[in-house]
């Protein structure tokens, strides 16, 4: 069965609307105008309403760079918040670590430094360790971006390591970690295909694997990374890199075309019955459903 995931509980995040190949979200109090390819439908408000309610839009000047117009007053960086769930913690209660902080910032690529539509795998990230049996739970996020889901593996007590090409990024993540009241995440700057190759040789192992990959990018040394060319190396290395006593691997893949389908005959062979499948979307207050990438999840636990 194929699963719809969206998040439900992040206060400081909201998708108002969405279409005409755009989508008005509210970070914290400030709310921004950003393209998206996906949005295909007409908005559910005017234009006119979008552009009372903005404090930015963003104006693309080429297909990966462009810049903010400001429609109201705000700072260019700002903070957000998310509490990681767990199935072990009655809701009621919420635990300092539980809490997730992301240092935001106005980009020339459009994104603001988080992918909201990623925390129901933080979530799931959170709940995993917690149920391990392991004493501290190796975990290893690669194409890690500004640190989300290594924040997650953290919070609940995870031994982490962060691979990801850009370093202005992971020193990005490094502020996240920090503005989380978390410490001695590792950051490793890395073709993260050249990194799950190297961990091979050295029979290095893992209770948790996330992978996130672009659908298309390049390594610190220029090596080329494309999703339907480099997928199916990448996940029969990351197989080899899990502790067979207990895992959970995570598979999320945002590109245009790329079925749910294409993730459950990558990993069927290892996870078997234990595979969810399913795409990830975020609901807008005014109605549409926003998908935002397929995913392929199991734990053996």
């Amino acid at each position: 069965m194929i699963q719809l995931l969206s998040p439900k509980n992040f206060k400081d995040y909201e998708l108002i609307d969405v279409g005409g190949f755009e989508k008005l979200e509210r970070f914290g109090q400030y709310i921004t105008i950003r393209p998206e390819p996906q949005a295909v439908w007409d908005k559910t408000l005017t234009n006119a309403e979008w552009e009372k309610r903005a404090h930015v839009k963003f104006i693309s000047k080429s297909s990966s760079s462009g810049e903010w117009k400001k429609l109201k007053a705000m700072p260019e960086r700002w903070t957000l918040s998310y509490k990681v769930q767990s199935s072990k913690l009655e809701s009621s209660k919420t635990l300092n670590f539980e809490t997730l902080n992301f240092k935001l910032s106005l980009t020339s690529f459009k994104h603001v430094g988080i992918f909201p539509e990623q925390a129901s795998n933080w979530d799931y990230i959170f709940d995993s360790v917690k149920l391990m049996k392991t004493p501290v739970p190796r975990v290893l996020n690669l194409f890690a971006y500004t640190g989300g889901a290594s924040l997650a593996a953290k919070a609940a007590g995870a031994d982490v390591t962060h691979v990801d090409s850009i370093k202005q990024v992971v020193s990005w993540s490094k502020e996240n970690m920090e503005l989380s009241n978390l410490s001695n995440i590792r950051w490793v700057v890395e073709d993260a295909l050249k990194f799950v190759k190297r961990e091979e040789k050295r029979g290095n192992k893992y209770n948790g694997i996330i992978l996130d990959p672009p659908a298309f990018g390049h390594g610190p040394n220029g090596e080329k990374w494309k999703l339907e060319d480099n997928i199916n190396e990448m996940i029969k290395g990351v197989l080899n890199l899990l502790d067979e006593s207990e895992h959970f691997l995570i598979l999320n893949a945002y590109s245009l075309g790329f079925s749910s389908l294409i993730i459950e005959n990558l990993l069927k062979s290892k996870a078997k019955e234990n595979l969810n499948i399913g795409e990830l979307f975020l609901q807008s207050t005014e109605g549409p459903k926003l998908p935002l990438g397929v995913f392929g999840r199991w734990r053996n636990f």
